[in-house]
């Protein structure tokens, strides 16, 4: 008998996203497994389900009846408390888990002999680039950050010369140089606005350049400095982030749209816009938020809201960008899960996850009953 792969609509209030596609689907099958997807899942990524039988998988009419037989459980958020009821002991549960602030959902999955795979803790290493989750739709949310900071903005970006005058072209400024933000100096750029960027990494500079965008930073012996092995940003010491504010705040005050992407995993988003900078702000400019579901980059900033200051500059507070491009979201992350279901080992219809391969032990929340990732585990 094939082992099952349940694919469930996503409990969690506004996300739109599906963990699997009918192309992924397909492939899944031809690895061995059966697929069954819950009826509806796909609708928000613009999935029908008649498009997930003709790949191959079978519906099931709730999500406790896709759940209770199923092997491995693929999601683009968690489980809920709901969902685990459901889970049988030993089932595989593959998801963007947001481990660092849901320690009930860890215990849950210990408790009920699940063995958990966080996608955000994949391994930044060549042969890992394809189940690279975060990037996956890290990319999405710079792309879309644009488009919602545009869409805010009411003028034009591009210069545009016209016989009635010429309309001068937007500033855009992008605050943390990663994978979202280089798509939105990438976007902005595209779009014609005048693009400069800053970041704590040195190694940023020549690709913001390369973009065409202008670097913004203190460059000094601490700048050289800070960037982690695995490419993440160091938080800075006091001082410098004095010295880069003092920077940016002349900056800030001459900008169209800034858009904010600093995250430090495990902890509060930094504050890179002070309210300070924020009120010097021409009146309909706009602050585009990226970091908002970890505390948010802009002080002023509030969750799924626009903020409009007394200065007339609006502050967009906008959680779950990937989800507001739900299909191409759902297409880019289904893949990703599909290249980390490759590593599981299934064999006559029986997975075997080996948990010493470097990928697979980076990933692994819980397991046998434990929690079993370090930064979890209970001292």
């Amino acid at each position: 008998m094939a082992a099952t792969i349940a694919v469930t609509k996503e409990t969690r209030f506004g996300e739109t996203r599906i963990a699997a596609t009918p192309e992924t689907v397909k492939k899944l099958i031809a690895l061995g497994y059966a697929v069954t997807v819950e009826a509806g899942a796909g609708l928000s990524a613009s999935i029908p389900d008649a498009d997930f039988e003709a790949a191959g998988a079978s519906l099931a009419k709730t999500a406790d009846q896709a759940l209770t037989n199923a092997d491995i459980v693929l999601k683009v958020r968690g489980p809920s408390p709901a969902e685990m009821k459901a889970l049988k002991s030993g089932a595989i549960v593959i998801a963007l888990m947001n481990a660092y602030n849901d320690a009930d959902m860890l215990g849950a999955m210990a408790a009920k002999g699940v063995t958990g795979f966080a996608m955000e803790f994949v391994p930044r290493i060549t042969r890992a680039q394809v189940m690279d989750a975060l990037s996956s739709q890290a990319n999405l949310a710079g792309y879309r950050a644009v488009i919602e900071g545009a869409e805010a903005y009411g003028r034009v970006l591009p210069m545009m010369m016209t016989a009635a005058g010429t309309v001068a072209a937007a500033k855009v400024f992008i605050m943390g140089v990663g994978v979202a933000g280089l798509q939105a100096i990438a976007t902005a750029r595209r779009l014609g606005a005048v693009v400069t960027a800053t970041d704590v990494r040195p190694a940023t500079k020549e690709q913001v350049e390369s973009l065409g965008a202008k670097f913004l930073a203190v460059e000094d012996e601490e700048f050289k400095n800070a960037q982690t092995a695995g490419g993440y940003a160091k938080e800075m010491s006091a001082e410098y982030q004095a010295k880069q504010a003092a920077l940016v705040s002349t900056h800030i005050a001459k900008q169209d749209i800034v858009i904010t992407t600093a995250l430090i995993p495990g902890r509060p988003a930094p504050k890179l816009v002070s309210a300070e900078q924020v009120a010097s702000m021409k009146p309909g400019s706009i602050l585009v938020d990226l970091a908002i579901e970890q505390g948010g980059n802009v002080v002023g900033a509030e969750l799924d809201k626009t903020v409009v200051t007394n200065n007339g500059a609006k502050i967009l507070g906008l959680s779950n960008l990937p989800g507001r491009i739900a299909a191409d979201a759902s297409a880019l992350y289904a893949r990703n899960l599909f290249a980390f279901v490759g590593l599981l080992g299934l064999s006559d219809g029986v997975v075997k996850p080996d948990l010493e391969d470097e990928i697979l032990k980076a990933a692994a929340l819980t397991h046998a009953g434990a929690i079993v990732h370090p930064a979890f585990k209970p001292q």
